[in-house]
This record gives structure tokens, C-alpha cells and sequence, in this order.
């Protein structure tokens, strides 16, 4: 397939998103799922051209822009409330799983070298986190559970895919040092973290001096790209650098991207992930002809292949419900001593954390690199494809209707509104404040008694509402469906004059990018 057709398929496959969206949406399916049967229903069509996947350029391309992106947008507080959970399910599920699948890949197939085994196990231990975001965006879960299964599949990889390097020297020398591999696995995780801090200082001063919004959003593109590649070029975590690099940047975005930078940055991001999300999971259903290519007249070994699959995704799925379940155990034990640091664990919560564990990116990548000639490469492939589709359709589909037979809700939803009710309140009394001092002259006139006027019956208003939401929301609603029923004829007015040559097409943007904002302020309101 020569550039030009490479590049004209896939404008067909951006095609075949839409496509697929707006299917998924009808039939109300996550559109990870939707992506999956997508690419392979292509991949099975005649004539459907075979795209090899290089592991190492699918990692480089998709990992940093995915991993920047959740961690820039992640709510700091809460991830670091839950740090400890957080740690608890990317190192302990992901460790545990491991061990749990290479057991049972070697009950299953006795001839595998156990080193072979704890790689297979390493390859569909980490739950992903392209997967977990995508299924996320569509679930009101309480802010803890999202918190620990958008934090876990930030921190997993590192976990799953160090393991995976050492289990696979392993598996290719027959050597095998458990204290050196804990050394390495602190040293790869630290150097990791260490590669993000520098990186995200270092962007965080070059941001401040570029002001402008383009170059601003290229070099954070550029910052998720280096913190990856430069991290693995020195044998560290690409995971940890780029995810504490994009924490960094989230973090200090507030303060140090104008509000110009932070609505285009968040444009850009959005789509881009959109974009990438999508690809990724059409180009993982578009792998099956690879893996069906390679298999390909080994019929009796796929056969054979069948039942030690089946057990190892078992193994995986349960591995995952133990570990939570204990770790609840030990949690109400130790509540009986410390009542105040342990929560009383939620049955509820812990079986939707348990199901979510879908698979993605970092499991196909990291079955397809394996060497040609190490034993159980088939079966490896074929578990890691088996473990994508199963833990995607059938976890990410019957998630939603699990979280409703549970009736597990935002219990936080409350607060958060009270919170934010409180916060414009304060807001509003630090703005009238202001006006207050830059209103009032020596001689005790006011110089702006329209805009003191109109800040005090802002604050007035927000006090009200603040005290008594459920009244006044029907007024709010009311209020700002009329503000954009006067932004849409305030939009029209300046397209019939730019229709009549009134006005310059710099005038129409100028005026059209204001009513846009004021339109947003108002959505987001409504």
C-alpha cells in the first residue's frame, strides 16, 4: 500500500467514526465497543487491506497525548485524597493479577516455561486507560470511585509494562533476580517521576514567556511527546513522566494560561483525544486479521488454544474481585482499631470497581512485540485480542445497567453543589468589593454608579439562590434561556449585515467569537 493510499484509508476510517458514533449513541453502546466491532467487522470484510501495527510506534503516537490528557484534566484534590487507593489498584491488582494468570497459564498448559506464563500474565494485567475514560465519561459515579479508576489507569501501565520487560528477559535469558527486579521496579517508577518534574518545570517556563494561545497548545503537545520518548530513552517510566508532567501543567494552567489558552487548549484536547480514542480502538478490532493471518491454518491450535483462553481471562476477571474484596477485608479489620482513617467499604462500590477493568492499548501493544520465536507467542496474542473484546463489550456494556441495578449514584453531588453555590457567593462579594474601591472618588461620588448597581444586585441575587436553589432555579433557567434566545438575535442581526456587505469579515469574528463566550456562560449555567 503505497503513502497516498495509506493516507486515503484512513479518511475512511475518520468516515467510519462518525459512522460508528452516531451508531453508538442510538443504540446506546459505549463507542469503545462500537470502535471494536467496527474494525473488525472491517477486518473480515474481502478485500479489507492488512495494517501491521508496529508496538513501539502505536505507543510512542497514542500513549502520550492519551496520558497527558487525563492527567491535565484530573481533579488534583481528589486524586490525591485517594492516593493510597490509587497505589493499592495500579500496583497491588496489577502485581496480584500477574501472578494470579501466570499460575494459571501454566495449569492450563503445563509445557510453558513459568517465565513465559508471568509475561502472558504481565500483558493482561493493567487495565487501560483509554478504556477506563471512555467508559467513565458516561457513568455518574461518586467522585471516590471515578477518582481510584481514572488514577489507577494513569499509574498501571508503568506497573504492568515494567513488569512485563522483566518477566520477558526472563522468559528470553532463564534469569531471574526478584531483589534486582524490585530495585529496577523503584528505580524505573522514581527516574520516571523525576524525568516529569524536570520536563513539566521546564515547560511551565517556557509557557510563561510564549503567550501566545498556538504556540502555547503546540508546546504542550510537544511537552507530552518529550516526557514519554525522553523518559524511555533513559530507561525510565514513559507512563510516570508523562503523567506527572501533565499534573503539573493541570495544576498550574489556572494561573498560568489566560482564559483564551485554557478555552482553546481544552477545544483542542477534547478533539484530539476524540480523534485518538477512536483510531486506536478501530485499529485494535483492524489487528484481528493479523492475529487470524498468523494463526491461519493452525486450526487444531486454535482449538487447543480455546480452553486455556478461556481459563486465563477467568483467572484475570476474578483476580481482580479477590484482590478488591481482601483488600475491603483488611480495610474493616483495621477500621476496628482506627475508625478515622479507614471508610467502611461500600459493597456497591467495590463490585463496579472490580467490573471495570477493561483492557486496551497497552495489551495489544505489548503482545504484539513479543519475538517470533518465544513459546506461547500465539497464544499470548490470541489471549490479549480475547481479553480487549471481552472485557470492552461485555464489561463496558453491561457496566451502565450494573451501576443502575445497584442504584450506586454521586452521593457527592450535594456537596459539590452546595460548594460551588458558597464559592459564588464569595466571588461575587470579592468583585463588588473591588468595584466598591475603584468606584469611589474623594469627593464621595461614585465615578461607575451603573456597574456598582449592577454587582450588587449580582451579589444579591447569587446570596438567594445560594440559600434557596430549588425556588430560584426555574428563575435561572428562565434568565438564560432568554440571554441566548438575545444571543441568537444578536447572531443573526450580524450575519444579515455581513450578508448585506455592512461589515468586514474581521468585524464578524470579533463580534461572533463574544457571542460565543456569552453563549458558553450561559449553556454551562443552563
Amino acid at each position: 500500500m503505497s503513502d497516498v493510499a495509506r493516507y486515503e484509508y484512513f479518511l475512511f476510517l475518520l468516515l467510519v467514526i462518525l459512522a460508528l458514533e452516531r451508531l453508538a449513541r442510538r443504540l446506546a453502546l459505549p463507542p469503545a465497543a462500537a470502535f471494536i466491532l467496527g474494525g473488525t467487522g472491517l477486518a473480515l470484510l474481502p478485500g479489507t487491506p492488512e495494517l501491521t501495527l508496529d508496538p513501539d510506534l502505536v505507543m510512542v503516537v497514542f500513549l502520550p497525548p492519551l496520558l497527558m490528557s487525563s492527567a491535565w484534566f484530573t481533579a488534583w484534590h481528589e486524586f490525591r485524597r485517594n492516593l493510597r487507593g490509587i497505589l493499592a489498584l495500579a500496583v497491588g491488582t496489577t502485581l496480584f493479577t500477574t501472578l494470579a494468570v501466570g499460575i494459571a497459564a501454566r495449569l492450563a498448559v503445563p509445557s510453558l516455561p513459568w517465565a513465559v506464563c508471568f509475561t502472558l500474565g504481565a500483558i493482561v494485567s493493567p487495565p487501560d486507560a483509554v478504556a477506563a475514560e471512555a467508559a467513565m465519561e458516561r457513568l455518574n459515579l461518586p467522585g471516590r470511585i471515578t477518582s481510584l479508576l481514572l488514577g489507577e489507569s494513569l499509574l498501571n501501565d508503568a506497573t504492568g509494562l515494567v513488569l512485563f520487560r522483566f518477566a520477558l528477559a526472563a522468559a528470553l535469558t532463564g534469569l531471574f533476580d526478584p531483589m534486582a527486579a524490585v530495585g529496577a521496579f523503584c528505580l524505573v517508577s522514581v527516574g520516571g517521576v523525576a524525568i516529569g518534574v524536570v520536563l513539566g518545570w521546564g515547560g511551565l517556563f517556557l509557557i510563561r514567556r510564549l503567550r501566545d494561545s498556538d504556540l502555547i497548545i503546540t508546546a504542550t503537545v510537544l511537552l507530552a511527546a518529550a516526557s514519554y520518548i525522553g523518559a524511555d530513552r533513559l530507561h525510565v517510566s514513559g507512563v510516570l513522566a508523562t503523567v506527572t508532567t501533565g499534573l503539573m501543567l493541570g495544576w498550574n494552567q489556572h494561573a498560568d494560561f489566560s482564559a483564551g489558552t485554557r478555552v482553546r487548549a481544552q477545544a483542542f484536547w477534547k478533539v484530539m483525544v476524540f480523534l485518538l480514542q477512536s483510531v486506536l480502538f478501530i485499529l485494535i478490532g483492524l489487528s484481528l486479521r493479523g492475529v487470524l493471518h498468523r494463526l491461519e491454518g493452525t486450526a487444531d491450535l486454535l482449538h487447543r488454544l480455546v480452553i486455556p483462553i478461556a481459563a486465563i481471562l477467568a483467572t484475570m476477571i476474578v483476580s481482580r474481585f479477590v484482590w478488591l474484596f481482601g483488600t475491603d477485608a483488611v480495610r474493616a479489620v483495621l477500621r476496628r482499631w482506627w475508625p478515622r482513617k479507614f471508610a467502611t467499604p461500600s459493597l456497591p462500590e467495590t463490585i463496579v470497581m472490580a467490573w471495570s477493568g477493561m483492557r486496551g492499548v497497552v495489551t495489544l501493544a505489548a503482545a504484539l512485540s513479543l519475538p517470533e520465536a518465544l513459546p506461547g507467542r500465539d497464544l499470548a496474542l490470541c489471549c490479549a485480542f480475547a481479553a480487549i473484546l471481552v472485557t470492552v463489550l461485555l464489561q463496558g456494556i453491561t457496566l451502565e445497567p450494573l451501576v443502575r441495578a445497584l442504584k450506586l449514584t454521586d452521593d457527592d453531588a450535594a456537596r459539590i453543589q452546595s460548594d460551588e453555590n458558597a464559592a459564588w457567593v464569595r466571588v461575587a462579594e470579592a468583585q463588588l468589593r473591588t468595584i466598591e474601591q475603584a468606584s469611589r472618588q474623594p469627593d464621595g461620588t461614585e465615578r461607575h454608579p451603573r456597574l456598582l448597581e449592577q454587582y450588587r444586585h449580582r451579589l444579591r441575587v447569587t446570596r438567594e439562590y445560594a440559600q434557596d436553589m430549588p425556588i430560584h432555579r426555574p428563575e435561572e433557567i428562565a434568565h438564560y434561556q432568554a440571554v441566548l434566545a438575545a444571543i441568537q438575535a444578536a447572531r443573526a442581526e450580524i450575519l444579515a449585515s455581513y450578508h448585506h456587505g455592512q461589515i468586514h469579515d474581521h468585524v464578524l469574528r470579533e463580534m461572533e467569537q463574544d457571542l460565543d463566550m456569552q453563549e458558553i456562560a450561559a449553556e454551562t449555567r443552563l
